[in-house]
């Protein structure tokens, strides 16, 4: 029997083991929770489904790595860790119908972002950072090990909105979040760093929790 594997920054832990799983995980392998995902209830998803709000599943297995600071100098040297993920085909299927159909794709988590990318630009034979390439993409199923790094200059292709946890200074998933919030900010090349850090201290002024049992933020 193994057991829940908590990120290095809790070294003790007395609560309920169940706290540390999303209510809609099936597949094993991820060596930590998507944490953005602690956030639904089975409640909270039966008053998003009568609203009309639809829900596909996407699997990534969260690797160790994702705790490891980004230590290059500059951003492009550092070696991303490799996941393993999948999509569907069923599920693919209804996102793209849905994007065609005027919807919109909010991403409850940084684990569903690098799927759901992935799944528009490299399981296509698209480079990520290609920005010639369309800004809209239609995702494709897809199973392998996904090693995409997502830092400022990035152009998001399948992923519209973002549900977020706060994350770990010098994180390869801060960096993402300032991308994605960077694309509103395109001739200020460190907008989306600086705008994030002032979200983050504000967070700090009214009490927000960091991290994996903390509080969420909406990017739209």
């Amino acid at each position: 029997m193994g057991e829940i594997p908590l990120p290095p920054y809790i070294t003790e832990y007395g609560g309920d083991r169940e706290r540390y799983q999303t209510v809609y995980s099936r597949p094993e392998g991820s060596a930590a929770a998507p944490t953005a995902g602690l956030h639904f209830t089975p409640e909270l998803l039966a008053a998003l489904h009568t609203k009309g709000i639809g829900l596909e599943t996407v699997t990534l297995h969260v690797g160790l790595d994702t705790f490891r600071p980004v230590e290059s100098e500059r951003v492009e040297d550092h070696a991303i860790h490799t996941e393993w993920a999948s999509l569907s085909s069923m599920a693919a299927r209804r996102i793209n119908e849905t994007t065609l159909a005027g919807g919109r794709m909010v991403a409850v988590g940084t684990t569903s972002v690098r799927t759901l990318e992935w799944a528009a630009t490299r399981a296509q034979g698209i480079d990520p950072y290609d920005q010639a390439a369309c800004p809209w993409q239609r995702v494709a199923a897809f199973t392998d090990n996904v090693d995409i790094f997502i830092y400022p200059g990035y152009r998001f292709r399948a992923v519209d909105m973002l549900i977020t946890n706060f994350h770990l200074p010098r994180s390869s998933l801060l960096m993402l979040v300032s991308a994605f919030i960077a694309q509103a900010h395109p001739t200020d090349a460190d907008a989306g760093r600086r705008i994030l850090l002032d979200l983050y201290e504000e967070a700090k002024r009214e009490g927000y929790r960091f991290y994996s049992f903390g509080d969420a933020m909406v990017l739209i």
